[in-house]
This record gives structure tokens, sequence and C-alpha cells, in this order.
């Protein structure tokens, strides 16, 4: 019987149905976990980021490592290269709660929202006419995976017009052009609004610098739901600062949660909320579905969905 450790509790009915397959299931919690001899022997260890006090190199049996989250950066990529260990995450897992957060944004920011519940609060009733509409505007994406997929759905009835970047341009169904890494910032003086939604990886580490947002529009509206690393967070300040970034929405950021210091706390044309967009009611559901199937075809032999590629690093 192969061992499987998960570090989150799926309920009895649920943690019995992976039992059925024909997997011992150790439940410990991922807060703190560290290795004890009861783990010598797991196979299989379905978890999100328990990894900074668990020290898997003393798990001498595992082979497969499940992810509940979408990015993999949590995760000690090296070492498990180095003994080829395979390794799954939960891509599209939390796509459709994003996809809507970033239409919730792209809205937010078009229609100076955090205005109107400012004066609510202070029982203000003022017109604002700077308010736009965002038909006929251009929405770029950066990065052209499942999160984009989902919001580009659903920005189609806005009738915008919508770019992407991915590594190598190529056409993604929805999108009306793409363009490759190498050309971003030629996609960046068309946008209107431009989303983050490409993983975090030791290449794309700042990937929105300085030359970035020197190539954006002037009054660009921006958006960010992927990793907080992706963007050079001292030159967002900056350029929202000095007007080039009209507004943002931010929900994921370099350090979390966001350190009380931060000017970004004060800045009122930056919405902040705290890596929140991946939440709905249907995330346990939908993940624990991929896990349970994933479960099922290990001990099949079968092909697990979700496979990261380790040289990629997503």
């Amino acid at each position: 019987m192969l061992k499987a450790l998960f570090t989150y509790d799926y309920g009895s009915e649920k943690i019995d149905k992976i039992k059925s397959l024909g997997y011992e299931v150790i439940l410990k919690k991922e807060n703190g976990l560290v290795y004890s001899d009861d783990l010598a022997d797991v196979e299989v260890l379905v978890c999100y980021d328990p990894f900074s006090t668990l020290d898997i190199t003393k798990m001498k049996n595992l082979k497969w490592i499940q992810l509940s989250s979408i990015g993999v950066d949590q995760a000690p990529i090296d070492y498990i290269k180095e003994k080829g260990i395979l390794l799954t995450n939960n891509k599209g897992g939390y796509s459709i709660p994003i996809g809507e957060w970033i239409v919730m944004s792209i809205l937010l920011l078009a229609k100076n929202s955090m205005n109107f519940y400012e004066n609510k609060k202070n029982k203000k009733w003022q017109l604002d006419t700077s308010i736009i509409e965002i038909y006929g505007k251009t929405v770029g994406f950066i990065g052209t995976g499942s999160l984009a997929k989902e919001a580009v759905k659903r920005l189609k009835g806005f009738e915008v017009k919508i770019l992407g970047v991915n590594s190598n341009g190529r056409y993604i169904e929805g999108f009306d052009m793409c363009f490759s890494k190498d050309n971003v910032n030629e996609m960046l003086k068309f946008c209107d609004f431009v989303v983050v939604t490409m993983p975090y990886t030791k290449e794309t580490h700042h990937f929105i610098n300085k030359e970035r947002f020197k190539a954006m529009k002037d009054g660009v509206y921006f958006i960010n739901v992927a990793r907080g690393s992706v963007v050079d967070e001292k030159e967002l300040i900056l350029n929202l600062k000095n007007g080039k970034i009209k507004a943002a929405a931010l929900d994921v950021f370099e350090k979390e949660p966001l350190d009380e210091k931060s000017p970004l706390w004060d800045m009122e044309n930056v919405y902040i909320t705290p890596h929140n967009s991946w939440v709905s009611e249907k995330r346990n559901e939908r993940r624990f579905n991929l896990i349970y199937e994933n479960m099922r075809r290990y001990i099949k032999g079968e092909k697990l969905l979700n496979i990261v590629d380790l040289e990629k690093g997503y």
C-alpha cells in the first residue's frame, strides 16, 4: 500500500475516497511541519508549502509532490530535479475566480470605485466625471495561461481589444494578437490596461521593471494577480507616484503580508487585496477533484495531469 502525506484535511469522506484507491493516508498540519520517522516511507506528498520547516531530503522514498497551488516557486526545485521527483500543480484550479477578479479590477479602476467608497464613508455626495468606459480599450496580458484565458472569456462582452505576451508570441484563442517575451515593450505601448498573469520563475523575477514601465502608455491602469516578485515593486511605486500609472489593483506583493510601512497602503490610486483573488466557494472541490484524479492515475501508472516542466519552472 502506497503511503501519502496530506497537509490539509479535506474531510473524512474525501480522505476515505483516497484510501479506497489503495493509499495509506497520513494527515499532518502544514504549519510548522517537521520530519519524523513515520514519514520515512511516504511516496506521495500533497501540500501547499511545508518546505520551510519540512526537510524532504530525509524522505528517501518520496516520488511525487502534488501542490495545491498554481505557482511552484515555494518548492525546492533544484532538489526535486536532482532526485527526479515528479512535481504537479493545481493549474486551472483557481483560474475562474481569478478571471472574475481581473474583470472586477479593470472595472473598479476604470470607474474610480475607490473614490465612491471613500465618499460613502464620509457621507459625501460628489459627482465624478473622470470615470471612463472600457469599451474599445486595449487590455494587455503579461502571460497567456489559464488565468488570462478565463479573464479573456469574460472580457469579450465588453468589446475590448485583447493582447497577450507569451514565450514565443504563439497565437492563443480569444486574443486579438500575441507577442513574444522579447517584444513585450512593443505590446505595452498599445495597452490601456496591463494585467500581470505570468508564473514566477528565476527568469521572470522583476520582469516588469523600469524598462517595461517606460514602455507603457502614460496613465495606464495596472493589475497584478500573479506573483509580487514578477514586478519590481520600487519601480511600481515610483511610477504610481509620478502618474505614469494612473491607478493599480494589486493582489500580490514582493513580501507578504505587505509591510505596514509600505507606501502602497497610503496611495489613493492603489487598491490592495491580501492575495485573495483565488478564493471561491468551489476552491476545495476543484482542488480535491484534481488531487483525486491524479492519485487515481498515479496508482494505475497513468500519466498525471499538470506535470510541471522543471526546466521552465511551471
